[in-house]
């Protein structure tokens, strides 16, 4: 009998209205395996476990870790075949490239979670769950590392992010594509991810690594980086605009807060296309001659979760920023 655990951790897919009509997280991991919409495959046993049960928006990178370890402890056990985390859907793709990061294990761990909730008629929760652990079962689904499944989709953790407020197809890998599809319990994939070695997760350090993300648009000052530094984060991403774009006072900052140690990593706003050392007067050719270090494909949410995991692995702001490009140029789309 192969076994997969569910590790619930709240989000959409555990959510009721209350009295006021208000959605909160409150349905146990056991009542998500009670409302699947058919039985786990042929020879799978699943075994529910609860993590917490928040909102995704509430989550820290300390709850996140906490997920990276509830997923070490299943995978623990040499009977477990796979993985599958229920998770609130605004934060998903951080925590799941989070767990991605620290994750050398060939068993699958796979993401999902639900855009209506569980209270509702036509909740998609049950229908992703199902998939999820379909895909968890999947031999095909080995060694790809930590993966999204949601509304019949199978993306790598790396590069996937939510495109929608509300629709139930909420997540897509703008520069990569999905990995494959799911449906009726049959798993098929067609790509192969490009994944960086495995962090030590032992080195994560959440609680004394700030990482701020910092957004640039027309107008900007650097009042905004130099809070950020004040507060003391030893990271900042910069959000910038077309493919990694500022203007002539925020490379200058840039250049002070490099020199300083701390580390900042530019990525942009566009919802699409790597970022590039393109133009001068405060662009991309500026911001990269000032310390700055392109994330290609990476957005801000994600890239600043491997800022923080590089942080708390490497200390050294030269270190980090060396490491930074390797993993950002062996995970580049080719």
């Amino acid at each position: 009998m192969r076994r997969i655990v569910v590790l619930s951790t709240g989000g959409t897919i555990a959510t009721r209205r209350d009295a006021h009509g208000t959605r909160l997280a409150a349905d146990p991991a056991d009542a998500l395996l009670e409302r699947l919409p058919w039985p786990p495959p042929p020879g799978v046993a699943v075994e529910a476990r609860d993590v917490f049960c928040l909102g995704s928006y509430l989550l820290t990178p300390a709850d996140m870790y906490g997920v990276a370890a509830a997923v070490r402890e299943a995978l623990a056990d040499d009977g477990v075949s796979g993985v599958v985390v229920t998770h609130g859907t605004d934060s998903l793709e951080e925590t799941a490239y989070l767990v991605d990061l620290f994750h050398g294990d060939p068993r699958p761990v796979v993401f999902t979670g639900a855009m209506r909730p569980a209270d509702a008629p036509d909740s998609d929760g049950p229908r992703n769950l199902a998939d999820a652990i379909a895909v968890a079962d999947a031999a095909v689904a080995r060694d790809l590392g930590v993966l999204v499944c949601f509304d019949g989709q199978v993306y790598p953790a790396r590069g996937t992010r939510k495109a929608h407020t509300t629709a139930p197809a909420a997540f897509t890998a703008p520069d990569g594509g999905p990995l494959g599809r799911v449906g009726d319990g049959e798993v098929k994939i067609s790509a192969v991810p490009v994944r960086s070695k495995p962090l030590d997760p032992g080195t994560f350090r959440p609680d004394a690594t700030r990482v701020d993300i910092v957004a640039c648009y027309p107008g900007c000052d650097v009042r905004a980086l130099r809070a950020v530094a004040d507060a003391g984060a030893r990271g900042v991403v910069l959000e910038a605009t077309g493919a990694g774009n500022a203007n002539p006072e925020v490379a200058e900052e840039v250049a002070r807060l490099t020199a300083s140690g701390v580390v900042v990593a530019l990525s942009t706003r566009v919802h699409a296309g790597p970022v590039a050392a393109l133009y001068g007067n405060g662009g991309g050719a500026d911001l990269l001659r000032a310390g700055a270090v392109p994330t290609g494909t990476l957005r801000p949410s994600q890239t600043r979760v491997l800022l923080i995991a590089l942080l708390g692995a490497y200390g050294d702001p030269r270190r980090v920023r060396a490491e930074l490009n390797n993993s950002l140029e062996r995970t580049s789309q080719s």
